[in-house]
């Protein structure tokens, strides 16, 4: 399916407005989604969305249809499917485990009590105890498949995948357990013949049915505050958790990818699945395949599952570094997907003069580049100065907190050399680094504290930034180091890369500065 051929939304949907959406010039003018960007409607245009928002249906006509469907992909609308009526759709489960039979009877429990599972599948991907595998999916009534080497979890997924027969197939991890009634918020998504994914939430697992470090009883009394202290954090912060807002799945959106530890395909649309040669990555993979070949990829957090995270120090620090090992093969897969940070040159010029203790330069430079997006507002707005210093100013502040945090996920061994270098730059560049982590801390409303917290969060991202550049020295690519710049030509068109546009009967378009992958 290519872009051109997409559909328009189904007739029987309505839409909701996505909680950043904000409808302008008496509902000619919408503003949001993502990457954020201004849409200016037609005097017909103009009272569909209005109905919209009202709680109308899309109707059956083509060109409504096309522009709902425009609106949901750029994250303005979000698509409300009508329950599923009658006879559930069937849906192949598929586990791919490796050893750990405690965690996978756990799952298999959690599965049996859904509807709409009509076959459950285990593919054991080389356990050294094999039989002990067996012995769970036997007792669930599942079939289980056996890889006698371990070849992968996107190698066990599409050998489930290639074994289905239903045209829903739905991947659950082994230390994953499904909610109740996890797949009824997700089926209705796939009456939209351009939906090929829809993924749940994943939650925290409760400690209190959690079977981790269950074989280590000295090892767990050993690490029990800082495990402790990981489990609260990952309760909150975990990078499978995308978050309580809905959302189109794609890059550069608000919620740019979603994890294979849950998640229900279209058979027919995701082909022979993951790429077998990523180990940790292919879920980012799939889905941007996905999103480039004109398939629509929804998250839909109504629905949870249960994970049990990572809570000892060492496992935990070293999956964090597994993630960002995945950016350097995901960057040559998907060239420009993946820059380590994307921002308004005119932002990274302000911070940069700040940095360098040029505070007032750096000042000026954000006033002049909110003084230039008011006057490109004014053709749309009669006061245009509040909306351009809210963006502008916000835009800048952000653009602060994602060049700090890059410094920890992504600069952190060119910055260590500059600091030690020019000492002028020491305090600035430590307050940088750590104001990411203090700011995440104060939104997170955490019980945790905040110490604890900010230590965990600095060595999540730094040991995601080891993991970056261990992906680079292995894939010999510097791609996940660079950023990227946009900038406001005289013209209102962006002069580099993907940056915001406003043009007279267009949109604004810019990017979400979300990490494109934990």
């Amino acid at each position: 399916m290519t872009n051109d051929d997409v559909p328009p939304l189904p007739s029987g949907f309505r839409l909701r407005a996505d909680p950043g959406l904000a409808v302008l010039q008496d509902g000619r003018v919408l503003l949001g989604g993502a990457p954020y960007r201004l849409i200016r409607l037609s005097e017909r245009a103009a009272p569909l969305v209005d109905g919209w928002l009202s709680g109308k249906p899309v109707g059956g006509r083509r060109a409504p249809g096309l522009l709902a469907r425009r609106l949901v992909d750029a994250g303005m609308l979000h698509p409300v499917p009508d329950p599923v009526v009658g006879p559930v759709p069937e849906v192949t489960v598929v586990i791919p485990v490796r050893d750990r039979p405690v965690q996978l009877a756990r799952c298999l429990a959690g599965l049996a009590a859904q509807d709409g599972c009509t076959r459950v599948l285990v593919v054991d991907d080389g356990s050294l105890e094999p039989a002990a595998v067996a012995r769970v999916a036997s007792a669930a009534g599942a079939e289980l498949i056996r890889h006698r080497t371990n070849r992968g979890p996107a190698a066990a997924r599409n050998t489930g995948l290639e074994r289905a027969s239903t045209e829903l197939v739905a991947f659950v991890d082994s230390d994953c357990v499904p909610g109740l009634d996890w797949l009824a918020p997700l089926l209705p998504h796939f009456s939209d013949p351009a939906v090929a994914a829809v993924a749940p939430r994943i939650v925290a697992l409760d400690p209190g049915s959690s079977a981790a470090g269950a074989a280590d009883g000295a090892r767990t009394i050993r690490t029990t505050g800082v495990a402790s202290s990981i489990a609260a954090y990952e309760a909150e912060h975990s990078p499978l958790d995308m978050g309580p807002q809905e959302s189109v799945v794609r890059p550069q959106a608000a919620v740019p990818y979603v994890p294979s530890a849950a998640l229900v395909v279209r058979r027919a649309a995701v082909g022979a699945g993951f790429d077998a040669d990523m180990r940790v990555g292919e879920d980012v993979d799939l889905v941007w395949r996905l999103a480039a070949g004109g398939h629509r990829v929804r998250y839909e957090p109504a629905a949870t599952v249960r994970h049990e995270h990572r809570t000892r120090p060492g496992d935990w620090f070293s999956r964090r570094m597994d993630y960002g090992s995945s950016a350097a093969p995901l960057a040559l897969r998907h060239p420009g997907r993946l820059p380590a940070v994307s921002m308004s040159g005119w932002s990274a010029l302000a911070w940069g003069l700040t940095l360098a203790r040029h505070p007032v330069a750096g000042a000026a430079v954000a006033a002049g580049s909110t003084a230039a997006l008011a006057h490109k507002l004014s053709a749309w707005n009669d006061r245009p100065w509040p909306l351009a210093t809210r963006l502008a100013g916000g835009g800048t502040l952000m653009a602060g907190e994602l060049l700090g945090r890059t410094l920890l996920r992504a600069w952190l061994p060119l910055a260590l050399p500059v600091a030690v270098a020019v000492p002028k730059l020491r305090l600035p560049l430590a307050a940088a680094a750590v104001a990411p982590a203090v700011l995440a801390y104060r939104r997170s409303g955490s019980g945790l504290g905040a110490v604890p917290w900010v230590t965990l969060k600095l060595l999540d991202d730094a040991a995601y930034g080891l993991g970056v550049w261990r992906g680079c020295l292995r894939e010999r690519t510097a791609a996940p180091l660079r950023g990227r710049l946009w900038w406001i030509s005289d013209d209102g068109v962006s002069a580099r890369g993907r940056g915001p546009r406003l043009r007279r009967g267009g949109d604004t378009k810019g990017d979400a500065g979300r990490p494109a992958h934990p």
